[in-house]
C-alpha cells in the first residue's frame, strides 16, 4: 500500500509548496473517486512521455504530452485556476475529461 505525502499548502488552499517551489493545487471540489482516476491518467501519461523520448518518437511524444496537458487541466491544476471558477464550471471542466471519446 502506498501513502501520499503531506505537503504544504499555502494559507488561502490555492498552491502547495513542494521542496520550496509553488505548485497550482489540485481542484478541492473533485470527488475522490474522479481525482485518483485523474491521477492515474496523469501518471500513465508521464510514462508515455518517457517512453517516446526514449524511443526517439515526436508524434508520440506529442500525443502523450498532449494526454498530461488533457489531465492536469482536469485536475485544475493548469488552465483557468478553480477558485476563479464558478462550481458549475469547475464540474464542467473534469466531466468533459471524463466524457471525452
Amino acid at each position: 500500500m502506498t501513502t501520499r505525502r503531506q505537503v504544504e499548502r499555502t494559507d488561502d488552499g490555492h498552491w502547495v509548496l513542494i521542496d520550496g517551489r509553488r505548485w497550482r493545487a489540485t481542484d478541492p471540489l473533485l470527488p475522490e473517486d474522479v481525482a485518483q482516476l485523474l491521477r492515474s491518467e496523469l501518471m500513465s501519461a508521464r510514462r508515455a512521455v518517457g517512453q517516446a523520448l526514449r524511443a526517439e518518437d515526436p508524434a508520440a511524444e506529442r500525443a502523450a504530452r498532449d494526454r498530461v496537458q488533457a489531465a492536469k487541466v482536469a485536475l485544475g491544476e493548469r488552465g483557468t485556476p478553480w477558485w476563479e471558477q464558478t462550481e458549475d464550471e469547475r464540474r464542467t471542466r473534469w466531466r468533459a475529461f471524463l466524457e471525452r471519446p
